[in-house]
């Protein structure tokens, strides 16, 4: 679906037709319909099993339907070019993985795809924006806890934004403070206009979604404060 605009024709960020993902007999996900529009930021809830990491990776290119499509800005995913698509559509993984033997050598990782030097400078600001030291740029990645190596990757997402950050249960397992800052980093993101689509299991971060929908068996349930 898309609406207008004077002569805009504004598209919505996913849309999901028919989108169905059964790799046995049993479905994920079955026959989902769902428009989720541009600069969103959305919860996605639902029980162990519901589906919600699948739909986040599905999302991402990281999964292809059975049945059914997954349109990005009024386009089949498989007309993106991959490298391409990740670029505007970030996944955030609950126990993400780090690059190299440093916080700088993770850090650097999307410069060094992109063929340019990661201003020091710059990546000393990014960590003290989320409460660590700049002096952490040199720690090993091995001896981060689970709060720092969170916030390290995220960071490492939104070097060079994306138009959408899918973030699949990126607090789970953290302290409360830590949690404070990954909210309020996020937040600032979604007001840049970054697409969010959030999965989570956390009372506290159900009580407080801006826009919420519940996933059951492999369905949405309900549609809540949208």
């Amino acid at each position: 679906m898309v609406t207008k605009r004077g002569e805009e024709i504004i598209m919505n960020c996913f849309e999901l037709h028919h989108m169905t993902f059964a790799p046995t007999q049993t479905a994920i996900l079955n026959d989902i319909n769902l428009d989720i529009p541009w600069g969103i930021d959305l919860t996605i809830a639902g029980h162990s099993g519901s589906g919600t990491s699948t739909l986040l990776r599905l999302l991402a290119t990281l999964l292809t339907p059975t049945n059914g499509t997954i349109l990005y800005n009024g386009k089949a995913q498989a007309d993106y070019d991959p490298i391409a698509y990740r670029r505007e559509v970030s996944y955030c993984a609950q126990q993400p993985a780090l690059f190299g033997a440093t916080v700088a050598d993770d850090l650097r990782f999307p410069f060094m795809i992109r063929n340019t030097e990661m201003p020091r400078e710059q990546a000393e600001a990014a960590l003290e924006s989320v409460d660590l030291a700049k002096s952490m740029l040199d720690a090993p990645t091995q001896n981060l806890s689970g709060g720092e190596r969170q916030r390290v990757a995220l960071l490492r997402h939104l070097f060079f934004p994306p138009k959408v950050l899918l973030l699949d249960e990126v607090t789970t397992g953290l302290d409360p403070d830590t949690k404070t800052i990954i909210h309020e980093l996020l937040n600032r993101q979604n007001e840049k206009g970054i697409t969010l689509i959030r999965v989570t299991h956390d009372e506290g971060e159900l009580q407080t979604a801006k826009n919420l929908m519940t996933l059951v068996a492999g369905q949405f349930e309900e549609v809540a404060k949208v």
